[in-house]
């Protein structure tokens, strides 16, 4: 039945973007056969009125219609460039995370299902929805201190949203299957395991004691950079299916108008924000990967809030000294090595030649030259960097690709601010601190301090692993001597395991000749 129900789901999906104008809208010149027919056909039966709209409105007319789990699924596909494509990743980010609210009433049983008590017991007053996304919503709050109440942001989950996305995710799966089944050439995407890392971060996402535990991370990382905050986790208040934060009292990013009418200086405010985003990139591997401007306010003395941790990415340290060189090589036009830390990282396969690899990366960097620095989006230098390793069979990266969605958004809402913002110019101070830090002298320290920590590590631990490794080689010599026995009871489970197959079997075979019976009978 679920399997059925993935079906349906998947075609009411279907239908919904043919008749919004989705499918239309997409670049169907180029195909043929059954494809292009499909293509035409989709055309023929789009509303008349979604063929007056560009193809962003399509989408987020589209995407709003099939439901909060869309949404997010259209969130996810615009970090994967490398699945959708480039246009559609850009329409895609476009997407604006916001439902409509659901009763306070629900609210309410839902905090008091996750915290075990009334909300009486913990907000001296609770009031309805100020926001609402596909996931969950906002209530403005106060809480009682010592010096009287304090107001904080309660984010509590929407009702039925688990079940609803876990059905969805059913057609998501059916999809990616038979993509991988019947569109050969888009194996390589590995959409199964693309749909596979969608549920993961679905998963994570709608259990906001780990939100929490993101926010209060990126606080800790964060409590001496200048001009960037993240609010404090009332923990008290916080479960699995709502999380309390400080209430924030600041002006939107996205409100152009209202931060130059309360004085507050937009240069610096772009210059801080790509400082901090590259800070925590870099420094702390850990990001907020969300960062539009509706996520971010400015206080009255200037300082950037960032808030829902919803998304957030991790780069290790080996992806931190790819990101560093790479962008350093640009700068100094040392092409050669940008294409050795590929290598070197093992990006690109080693049977590449790294000198055409250079050549490649030259053909991105040289035109970078020609032009004034604030004219150069590093976002647009990731992306096309991108594009050259695909054609050197380098494999998918979803921790890169989740950075340079975001480093796009971030240089985005900068050049908003400042329509000429010189992103390198600030970036520089961030990206030489860390490279003096990490592969200059004092990184080869640190890395010798660290060599020296795992040494120690797996001396403590020799004794322990010299005791397995004797027990192994005796286990194995029992082995080779007697061959391979299994104890009673698993030689019974496997008599079990073997009869059931062996009556699955046979049943299947007399329903088969059953139904060859009954067709044989009709035939007759």
């Amino acid at each position: 039945m679920s399997t059925v129900g993935a079906y349906l789901r998947l075609a009411r999906a279907g239908w919904i973007l043919v008749r919004e104008g989705v499918v239309a809208a997409m670049p169907g010149d180029q195909l043929e056969g059954m494809p292009l027919f499909g293509w035409k056909v989709a055309k023929v039966l789009s509303r008349r009125r979604s063929k007056r709209r560009d193809r962003p409105e399509r989408l987020a007319q589209a995407v709003n219609r099939l439901g909060p789990s869309y949404v997010k699924l259209g969130q996810f596909l615009a970090t994967r460039p490398d699945v959708v494509g480039h246009e559609m990743a850009h329409d895609l980010a476009s997407l604006q995370d916001r439902m409509n609210t659901f009763p306070e009433a629900q609210a309410r049983a839902a905090i008091e299902g996750s915290l075990g008590q009334p909300v009486e017991a913990l907000y001296a007053e609770f009031d309805g929805p100020v926001a609402a996304a596909s996931i969950a919503q906002v209530h403005e709050a106060r809480v009682a201190t010592d010096t009287g109440l304090k107001r904080v942001a309660v984010k509590v989950i929407r009702p039925g949203v688990r079940r609803r996305f876990q059905n969805d995710l059913e057609s998501y799966f059916l999809a990616a299957h038979l993509q991988e089944r019947f569109i050969p050439s888009t194996r390589r995407l590995k959409p199964v395991k693309v749909a596979e890392t969608l549920a993961q971060v679905t998963r994570i996402e709608m259990d906001l004691r780990l939100e929490a535990a993101a926010i209060s991370e990126i606080h800790e990382n964060t409590l001496n950079d200048p001009g960037f905050r993240v609010p404090n986790v009332d923990w008290q208040r916080t479960g699995r299916d709502v999380v309390t934060l400080e209430w924030v009292d600041g002006t939107k990013m996205s409100n152009i108008e209202a931060l130059r009418e309360a004085g507050h200086d937009l240069e610096a405010l772009a210059q801080t924000l790509i400082q901090s985003f590259l800070r925590h990139t870099l420094r702390d591997g850990f990001f907020h990967a969300d960062m539009h401007p509706g996520n971010l306010f400015v206080e009255d003395d200037g300082t950037i809030v960032a808030v829902d941790f919803g998304i957030t990415g991790r780069i290790g340290r080996k992806e931190r000294h790819f990101l560093a060189e790479i962008l350093y090589g640009f700068i100094t036009r040392d092409f050669r090595r940008v294409a050795e830390v590929h290598f070197e990282a093992g990006y690109v396969p080693g049977h590449h030649d790294v000198a055409a690899f250079a050549q490649a990366l030259r053909a991105i960097g040289e035109p970078i030259h020609g032009q004034s620095a604030e004219t150069i989006s590093m976002a647009r230098l990731l992306t096309l960097l991108f594009e050259v390793t695909e054609l050197f069979d380098m494999q998918t990266r979803p921790e890169l690709l989740l950075l340079q969605k975001t480093m796009v958004v971030v240089e985005g809402v900068a050049r908003t601010l400042d329509p000429h913002f010189n992103m390198w110019k600030a970036a520089e101070p961030v990206v030489s601190d860390w490279i003096a830090s990490n592969l200059g002298p004092r990184g080869m320290l640190n890395d010798a301090g660290e060599g020296v920590g795992a040494l120690v590590s797996l001396v403590r631990q020799a004794p322990d692993l010299a005791a397995r490794t004797e027990r192994l080689s005796r286990e194995i010599d029992t082995m080779a001597q007697k061959g391979l026995r299994f104890d009673p009871e698993t030689a019974e489970a496997i008599g079990k395991a073997e009869a059931r197959h062996s009556r699955g079997g046979r049943v299947a075979l007399w329903v088969i000749a059953a139904a060859l019976a009954a067709i044989a009978w009709q035939i007759s």
